[in-house]
């Protein structure tokens, strides 16, 4: 695999029929939809896809299938997050067996932890990995931000990059200064609005879950940021935008992210919508609002 990772790599939903069932059928047209989109890679198993509602079972399942469906046509990482890090050792292992490129690590997401038993953990992991790995900051779901000194021990023990997803454009900032002179050291946005500004700053790229549904659109605003082509960012960013207000908008709830673009997904007649509990589709009043919204965007994508 090619470093330092580069483009716009979506954290792919895992398309459901119930919750111990793969969309396989779903899968294959989701796989060949982000290839025609151009996309620079795949990430699974990551918060999008909602890993950790999944069994250990489906997620083997999950990853052996992409793996069959992409074919080394473009990389593919599996999110290996977990409470116990045997658990994340074995998914590991099983990825390397699939054929998958990378594993992408988040810190263990239930007991609270300090910095320095973060950097334990990660010489307890990062070693013993059997592909190349990528941290995973987000605070929002594991209870701690992940110090720029941390993540500069996770590089010296092997970690190829890192995904930011804190929504901290000045953490973020920082962290593009401190790996400037570590070119294979890749800084990855999780929040896809920052896209043109991680670019320009000298950044790699996006893993934007809008991706799943607009692919495109996410290569485009890549493209533009590396062309510094500020008109055509200033388009493409008011389009993202609208996906917050709309696609994203159709509740309150922290979930409405997950069940919108699995909800635009079936609308699209792409894969199901079914999404793992605790979470419930999209019915009603708001799946005509996602179907209004998606007839909307045609117009403009």
């Amino acid at each position: 695999m090619k470093l330092p990772l580069r483009g716009i790599i979506p954290p792919v939903i895992t398309p459901l029929l119930d919750d111990n069932t793969l969309d396989v059928k779903g899968l294959e047209n989701l796989v060949e939809h982000l290839i025609t989109g151009g996309v620079h890679g795949l990430f699974i198993l990551g918060t999008t896809g909602e890993a950790p509602s999944l069994s250990y079972k489906l997620r083997k399942e999950f990853i052996k299938k992409t793996c069959e469906l992409i074919r080394k046509r473009i990389p593919v990482m599996v999110g290996i997050t977990d409470t116990s890090i045997e658990a994340s050792l074995e998914i590991a292992e099983y990825s390397k067996e699939a054929g998958a490129d990378a594993v992408v690590v988040a810190p263990p997401f239930y007991l609270p932890i300090t910095q320095a038993e973060l950097i334990t953990y990660f010489e307890n992991l990062i070693p013993r990995s059997p592909l190349p790995l990528l941290l995973y900051n987000m605070p929002s779901h594991t209870k701690l931000h992940m110090d720029i000194e941390t993540v500069k021990i996770g590089q010296q023990l092997g970690a190829i990059g890192i995904k930011d997803s804190s929504g901290d454009m000045f953490y973020q900032t920082n962290l593009i200064d401190a790996f400037k002179d570590k070119p294979e050291f890749a800084i990855i946005t999780g929040t896809e609005l920052f896209l043109p500004e991680t670019i320009l700053q000298g950044g790699h790229g996006a893993i934007a879950g809008g991706a799943n549904i607009y692919p495109r659109l996410f290569v485009d605003i890549y493209e533009a940021s590396l062309a510094r082509d500020f008109e055509k960012i200033d388009t493409l960013r008011k389009i993202n935008i609208q996906l917050y207000n709309t696609i994203y908008a159709v509740t309150p709830h922290s979930s409405r992210y997950i069940r919108g673009i699995k909800c635009v997904l079936k609308t699209m007649g792409i894969c199901n919508d079914f999404p793992s509990l605790p979470l419930s589709k999209y019915e009603g009043e708001e799946k005509r609002m996602i179907e209004q919204y998606v007839a909307e965007f045609k117009g403009i994508i």
